[in-house]
């Protein structure tokens, strides 16, 4: 059994060597801990200093892509390695490397193939009260959206057993924590928390530049993975919004027809019929989105099974249908 820990990193060169100084690489069950660093464009000396501080492997991006892609691209790195499980935390030792074992205990006992590892928001010091409060916020909404238990969806360190790491497909370039929450969520992958501990911070966040970006690009991931997701909701939703009004407008020019005529009504009925045109059109871009959904559900799954031949460990948690099986024979 395979453990593989990334760390994405962007001119970590301060903080890189402790982190990975840190991870544990004896750790029961597991036969092999690994550790990958994925260099997303560091300018510095971040990639020296992660061969000289021990890491087995490091994957330079050709530019800065972002904290979402280089996430992705460890992944992918990391299934290729043949790993079995994979830990992500930060280059910033934010995070207790000592609770890894914790981390993957789920995983290895099979009580889900996600884990997040959930901190002590409240008594992080350096989180202010409106911070906080939105953290709790934010992880309110993803366990609507996701239909999860997760406490802690901005939460970084966490642990993807490999079939669920392959069926994970990360389309934000902002993050990934959001997204693979309610992706996981809406696949049906299991998940589960567990609480961690936390070192203290050095540096403030380089992902977002104060509070009000943090919210406006959540509230922005969490909108555009939900459509993207559950399009059919979204958009029926959508629909009813503009359809209800319209049919109270048409029953009340039907009352006063049928009452008087409909004399000077007609203005409402005009505007229920604008409301109902929006309405019909919202029902059928929602059935094209749900199609299109269905079509990349059906890509994602063809991913899934290439990523995991592609490692050493080739597809027992993803079976081949009968007629696959007979070919690969």
């Amino acid at each position: 059994m395979k453990l593989v820990v990334q760390i994405p990193a962007l001119n970590e060169e301060e903080t890189l060597a402790e982190a990975i100084a840190a991870i544990p690489r004896s750790i029961p069950d597991i036969s092999a801990v690994e550790v990958l660093v994925i260099d997303d464009g560091s300018t510095d000396r971040t990639v020296e200093i992660a061969w000289a501080a021990g890491a087995d492997h490091v994957l330079q991006m050709s530019s800065h892509v972002g904290l979402a892609r280089a996430f992705s691209a460890g992944i992918e790195h990391a299934l290729a390695l043949g790993a079995d499980v994979i830990v992500n935390t930060d280059a910033d030792n934010q995070y207790c490397a000592d609770d890894i074992p914790a981390l993957i205990s789920p995983i290895l006992k099979r009580q889900a193939q996600i884990v997040v590892g959930a901190r002590p928001i409240t008594e992080i010091e350096c989180f202010s009260p409106l911070k906080k409060a939105l953290q709790r916020l934010g992880s309110w909404v993803v366990r609507l959206a996701s239909k999860s238990e997760i406490p802690d969806a901005p939460s970084g360190f966490r642990a993807y057993s490999r079939d669920a790491a392959a069926r994970l497909c990360v389309i934000n370039t902002y993050t990934y924590t959001l997204e693979t929450i309610i992706q996981a969520g809406r696949k049906h992958i299991p998940m589960t928390s567990v609480p961690v501990r936390v070192n203290t911070v050095t540096r403030p966040s380089r992902l977002f530049n104060g509070v009000r970006e943090y919210v406006t690009r959540s509230a922005r991931t969490i909108l555009r993975v939900f459509v993207i997701y559950a399009p059919l909701r979204f958009f029926l939703s959508l629909s009813a919004i503009f359809a209800l009004p319209g049919l109270f407008g048409v029953g009340r020019f039907l009352y006063f027809y049928a009452t008087n005529g409909g004399a000077g009504h007609v203005q409402s009925l005009v505007l229920s019929g604008v409301l109902m045109a929006m309405a019909t059109i919202m029902f059928a871009v929602g059935i094209l989105a749900d199609l299109i959904a269905t079509n990349r559900n059906l890509l994602e799954d063809v991913r899934a099974r290439e990523l995991l031949r592609a490692s050493r460990k080739p597809a027992e948690v993803i079976p081949l249908n009968p007629a696959e099986a007979a070919e690969n024979v």
